[in-house]
């Protein structure tokens, strides 16, 4: 089963927590046992597995990504002015696989699933494939 999500965002860079809607997609499709894998198909958008217990976590994750990869750099070439967003996606990757045991996600007790921005704000897709298995 594949859902296509939308969402919005609201800053350049943001962490949505969308653990939420895979959970839903994996309730709907009836899979047991199997695997789940959120995809973005964007470059300048990710997934990433990351605590979800303090919110402060995901300052303290886009605060450090800032530092590493400047918005403004004197090296960057990239017409469009976003090759921070790209390396970002880089580091947060495209997609996460979750496994799914008794039609549960195997999350650890603070993991919850994010739809990383950060070229925003954009309307963004995200996909959720579930495989049984």
């Amino acid at each position: 089963m594949l859902t296509t999500e939308t969402l919005h965002t609201s800053r350049r860079d943001e962490m949505i927590d969308i653990t939420r809607q895979v959970r839903a997609a994996v309730q709907r499709s009836g899979v047991k046992d199997g695997i789940a894998v959120v995809y973005s198909p964007h470059t300048t958008a990710g997934i990433t597995i990351q605590e979800n217990a303090d919110p402060d976590v995901r300052h303290d994750v886009l605060l450090r990504l800032g530092e590493v990869y400047p918005w403004q750099h004197p090296g960057y070439r990239h017409m469009e002015g976003n090759t921070a967003s790209h390396l970002k996606t880089i580091t947060a990757g495209a997609s996460q696989t979750v496994i799914i045991s008794g039609g549960q996600l195997l999350l650890g007790r603070w993991q919850g699933i994010y739809f990383c921005e950060f070229d925003g704000p954009r309307t963004r897709t995200y996909m959720i494939k579930i495989v049984a298995g």
